[in-house]
């Protein structure tokens, strides 16, 4: 599905094809055209009616791609990702946004809604002359949504730290698995912004023509973002890391607290299972064979005996 806003001769309107007219060298419109879900006819139209060269074409139907930059001979190709509030499965998800930048058109391909994408078509459609600022102007302020629906779901990852951080304080609560997630979804956090830091720095530092030099510094802002976004997932790979770390210590403290507890048992029933193993159960009570009744108390009066010594000796050792 394709939607189209075009700006020419001082009026924005929006249709549903692109007019092969815009893209002639002499022809003062200027167009941004969004591809949903793009299937075979959108890709004969990027190929056949825009001209894009076949790999980026073929990068701009797959669904899964990492951000990169690449010129070619008359437009800028992009991939970069945006949040994926849809996603179930994972806390944190991005679905990749390809962008191709030419002279006077803009053209956006995803799959599925993209609510940055959505906020700009619905600003367009209230301010006609935002596509008079030009397509790159039209770029920046996409990516710069884009990158501001990051911060919500990264603070969303430092509520989940701290409050597993306290559990870890605590220490009667098995927080292994959910910190294996967060680790992953701080894993997933760096593989998709890094990569993106370095495609808008390209953007701020004045490496392609298209770009003017009031543009590179709004993208610097963006890039800017990333970089704190980039930094803070470093900052809390490093407190996982702390919590798992301290977890499993508190773990292995009480599995020794009770080790040392079972020890001191099993060492204060040695003596006792010697004794009552020496004499049996025949210097037991008067009714018992063989038994007199005074064996009985003054064996009884051993064993406690021997429980105190022990006791005490653990105690004063800081055994106990």
């Amino acid at each position: 599905m394709i939607s189209v806003l075009v700006l020419d001769n001082g009026r924005t309107t929006q249709l549903g094809h692109v007019d092969p007219a815009w893209l002639e060298p002499g022809s003062t419109a200027v167009f941004w055209a969004d591809i949903v879900d793009p299937g075979e006819a959108e890709a004969r139209l990027l190929a056949e009616v825009f001209g894009f060269h076949s790999l980026s074409v073929e990068d701009a139907m797959s669904s899964v791609q990492f951000p990169k930059v690449e010129l070619y001979e008359t437009y800028l190709y992009l991939i970069l990702h945006g949040i994926d509030y849809r996603a179930k499965q994972h806390h944190f998800a991005t679905r990749d946004v390809d962008f191709f930048l030419g002279r006077n058109y803009l053209v956006s391909v995803h799959n599925g809604e993209s609510r940055s994408i959505k906020r700009v078509v619905d600003l367009c459609t209230r301010r006609e002359n935002l596509l008079a600022e030009g397509p790159v102007a039209l770029l920046h302020r996409i990516v710069d949504a884009m990158v501001d629906n990051y911060r919500p779901e990264v603070d969303a990852l430092e509520v989940r730290i701290s409050k597993l951080e306290e559990k870890a304080f605590v220490g009667r609560e098995d927080i292994v698995k959910p910190l294996l997630q967060l680790k992953r979804d701080l894993s997933s956090v760096r593989r998709v912004v890094i990569p993106q830091r370095d495609v808008v720095g390209r953007l701020a530092r004045r490496e392609f023509a298209v770009i003017s030099d009031e543009m590179t510094y709004r993208f610097r802002d963006v890039y800017d973002h990333l970089v704190r976004i980039a930094d803070d997932a470093v900052i809390f790979q490093d407190r996982v890391n702390g919590i798992l770390e301290a977890h499993l210590a508190a773990v292995s403290n009480r599995l020794n607290e009770v080790m040392k507890v079972l020890t001191v048992m099993s060492t204060i029933f040695l003596p006792l299972t010697v004794l009552t193993g020496m004499w049996g159960m025949n210097i037991g009570l008067p009714h018992m064979p063989g038994g007199d009744g005074a064996q009985f108390w003054w064996l009884g009066a051993m064993m406690v005996a021997i429980v105190a010594t022990m006791l005490s000796y653990f105690k004063r050792k800081g055994w106990l």
